[in-house]
């Protein structure tokens, strides 16, 4: 799957959140997880860097509050914030989509270990009315991973495509030339899926 921020992206996303009010470290962490949903949560030795990075460069400013440095956008980094308002929108978009890839992701976890717990559950009842000892069915069959696999690259995909379309939308630059390509490639891809010999 694709990282949940392009490269630069998370710094500029800490503006966006320190431009609603100043926060402390660990709140930013939080607003970020809120953010994603809990479906993902950076770690402090990816937060605390880039805010390092950016007061260096003049865009947030830190304070003491106690036991706490409270971290606040400067007008440089509001000023950034403006001209990079494009970047901001597809950041945005990103996000969501983010968002909705992870949350696919979860959701086929959770429903590969559903099917595997169905299985041992019905395993278990068949034991218990046969009297057969029980063999372990716990671990994932070699298709049921493959096939998790490819649900998660498909998520990735998505992603992926929906945000560079969303780009190209929010600059005008979306043809009917691309709208087909993805049609036709698409198209194309599920054909050799269904007859891989052909």
């Amino acid at each position: 799957m694709s990282p949940v921020f392009a490269h630069g992206h998370l710094r500029l996303y800490l503006l966006v959140l320190l431009a609603d009010h100043p926060m402390h470290g660990y709140e930013v962490i939080q607003a970020l997880g809120d953010r994603f949903g809990g479906t993902y949560v950076p770690s402090a030795g990816t937060v605390y860097p880039r805010l390092a990075k950016l007061e260096e460069d003049g865009l947030v400013t830190k304070t003491a509050d106690g036991r706490k440095t409270v971290y606040a956008i400067t007008d440089a980094g509001r000023d950034e914030l403006a001209r990079r308002q494009d970047d901001v929108a597809d950041l945005e978009a990103g996000v969501s989509d983010s968002v909705r890839s992870l949350a696919d992701g979860v959701r086929a976890s959770v429903g590969e270990a559903m099917r595997s717990l169905r299985a041992d559950l019905a395993a278990s009842a068949r034991q218990a009315t046969s009297g057969t000892p029980r063999t372990p069915t716990s671990t994932p069959s070699e298709s049921a991973k493959q096939l998790r696999e490819v649900e998660m690259l498909l998520a990735g995909f998505r992603q992926d495509v929906r945000s560079d379309m969303r780009r190209l939308a929010n600059r005008d630059q979306l043809t009917d030339t691309a709208v087909a390509a993805l049609r036709d490639g698409l198209g194309a891809l599920r054909r050799s899926l269904r007859d891989p010999a052909a």
